[in-house]
C-alpha cells in the first residue's frame, strides 16, 4: 500500500505523539499500566510502547477486564502477543467478581457495564498511577471531551469540571494519593489513520477483524453471534454471513457488519467510505441512553 506524502507525515505526527506520550507517563508515575483486550486499539497501543523503549523491554504491565464473553479469537491473540514479546498480563475476571457476590449478573446477559468495578479494583489493589487506554476521540461524543491526561478521582471516576487544558503538549500528570491519571496517547487518531498505520507497520490483528463467514442472527439492526452471553430468542433467525468486526468487545453487544473486506487495503477502502464510527455501528452497550458512554465514564469506566 502507498501512501501519499501528507498521509505520511500525518502518521508520522501521530506515531512521535504518542512515542512522547509513553516516554512522558514513564518519567512522571511510579506504575503505569496498559490496558490490552487484543482489539486493534490496544495491540496498537502496544506496539507503539514496543517503539518508546526499544531495545529495552516495556516498563509497563498489562491489563486485561476479561468479561468471560470474549471471542475465542480475540484471546488467543491477546495471549500470543504477550508470549511473543515477553510482556506481563495482570487479567481481572469479571466471573470472579460475580462468583463472590461482589457483582450481579445483569438480566440482558451482558457484561460490558460489569467491567467498571473489577477496573476499579484491579487499579486500587496493584496501585496503579496511570492507566493508558486506546481510546480515541472519533469514537463518540463523551470521548471527543476527553483529555489526553484525564484525572479521576479516589473512586475512579471522571469529573469533566477537573479536566485539565493541554497546551503545547505539556501534560500535568499531578494527582493526590487514591488518585490517578488515565492516559489516551491515540486521541487524536481516527479509525481511518489507525488502519492506514496498521498497513504502514503490517501490525498483525485478531483474524476477526477481517471478512469470514460466521453464524449470526439479527438484533437491534446488528449481526449478532451465539456465545456463553445467550441468544438467539426464539423469534431471532440465525443465518451464514460474510462478516467483520470493526471493534471487539464483549460478545452480547458487539455487532459484526456485511464486509468482504479481507485484506488491510479492503478494510481502509471501507472505512474510508464509512460514515458511521466503529462504535456507533456496533456497540449495542453505547445506545442505551444518549449518554450511556458519558454516564459510565463518570462512574469510572475508560
Amino acid at each position: 500500500m502507498t501512501l501519499s506524502l501528507t498521509e505520511t507525515a500525518n502518521l508520522d505526527a501521530l506515531e512521535s505523539e504518542a512515542i512522547h506520550i509513553f516516554r512522558e507517563v514513564a518519567g512522571e508515575f511510579d506504575r503505569p499500566v496498559i490496558l490490552f483486550s487484543g482489539g486493534k486499539d490496544s495491540t496498537l497501543l502496544v506496539h507503539l510502547a514496543l517503539k518508546a523503549f526499544w531495545p529495552a523491554a516495556v516498563p509497563f504491565a498489562l491489563l486485561h477486564v476479561d468479561t468471560g464473553h470474549n471471542f475465542p479469537e480475540v484471546i488467543e491473540f491477546r495471549d500470543d502477543i504477550v508470549a511473543r514479546h515477553g510482556l506481563r498480563l495482570e487479567v481481572a475476571h469479571v466471573q470472579d467478581w460475580i462468583d463472590d457476590g461482589r457483582l450481579t449478573e445483569r438480566p440482558d446477559g451482558t457484561r460490558n457495564p460489569l467491567q467498571t468495578v473489577p477496573l476499579l479494583d484491579s487499579i486500587a489493589s496493584h496501585r496503579f498511577d496511570a492507566v493508558f487506554g486506546g481510546g480515541r476521540r472519533d469514537e463518540e461524543r463523551a470521548r471527543a471531551k476527553e483529555r489526553i491526561f484525564s484525572l479521576r478521582n479516589a473512586f475512579g471516576q471522571w469529573e469533566p469540571r477537573r479536566q485539565r487544558p493541554e497546551l503545547w503538549n505539556l501534560y500535568n500528570g499531578r494527582h493526590k494519593p487514591g488518585e490517578h491519571v488515565r492516559v489516551f496517547p491515540l486521541s487524536n487518531w481516527t479509525e481511518l489513520d489507525v488502519w492506514n498505520y496498521i498497513a504502514r507497520e503490517n501490525i498483525e490483528l485478531p483474524s476477526i477483524y477481517y471478512a469470514h463467514d460466521r453464524d449470526v442472527y439479527l438484533r437491534d439492526g446488528m449481526w449478532l453471534t451465539h456465545g456463553p452471553w445467550g441468544g438467539p430468542a426464539a423469534h431471532e433467525t440465525v443465518l451464514r454471513r460474510t462478516i467483520r468486526y470493526r471493534t471487539v468487545g464483549d460478545g452480547s453487544c458487539t455487532g459484526a457488519v456485511d464486509s468482504t473486506a479481507s485484506t488491510v487495503e479492503e478494510v481502509i477502502a471501507e472505512v474510508a467510505a464509512s460514515r458511521l464510527t466503529e462504535r456507533g455501528a456496533t456497540r449495542a452497550d453505547d445506545r442505551l441512553t444518549e449518554a450511556a458512554m458519558e454516564d459510565r465514564k463518570k462512574e469510572g469506566y475508560f
